[in-house]
């Protein structure tokens, strides 16, 4: 599936072919903190499929609990979290769902790292709901 996406403010913008099937969120601690939210919702994307139109994501390299690097990349204008992918050599770029243009056609279909998982995270059904704000 070809998606766009953008940052909010619109200084980056990439297209990229995505397998849909492969969506999902993460529930680890770091997605917690990085996208402040309880979980972070993704989509990967082989290096050769990923193309900046627009910008060049600022760069910051977490080291995740089992010592691996990762690349954090997002706007350094407007803080939107854009992909991240392997410091040295990328195969893949894990895109943030949020930027993408058609994210209401990707739902996500796994959840990793679970046991880090806020306890209320998956049961939100009952809360009350508005159309707007």
């Amino acid at each position: 599936m070809k998606v766009e996406g953008s940052c909010h403010c619109g200084a980056i913008a990439y297209e990229a072919t995505v397998d849909p099937q492969r969506a999902g969120l993460c529930h680890c601690t770091d997605c917690q903190t990085f996208s402040s939210a309880p979980y972070r919702a993704s989509v990967p994307a082989s290096a050769d499929a990923f193309h900046l139109l627009r910008g060049e994501p600022k760069r910051y390299v977490k080291t995740g609990d089992s010592g691996a690097k990762r690349v954090q990349a997002f706007c350094a204008d407007c803080g939107t979290p854009i992909y991240t992918c392997a410091p040295d050599h990328p195969t893949q770029f894990n895109l943030r769902l949020g930027t993408i243009r058609q994210r209401a056609l990707i739902p996500p279909l796994r959840q990793i790292w679970c046991d880090s998982a806020l306890p209320w995270s998956s049961n939100i059904e009952g809360l009350p709901k508005s159309e707007r704000g």
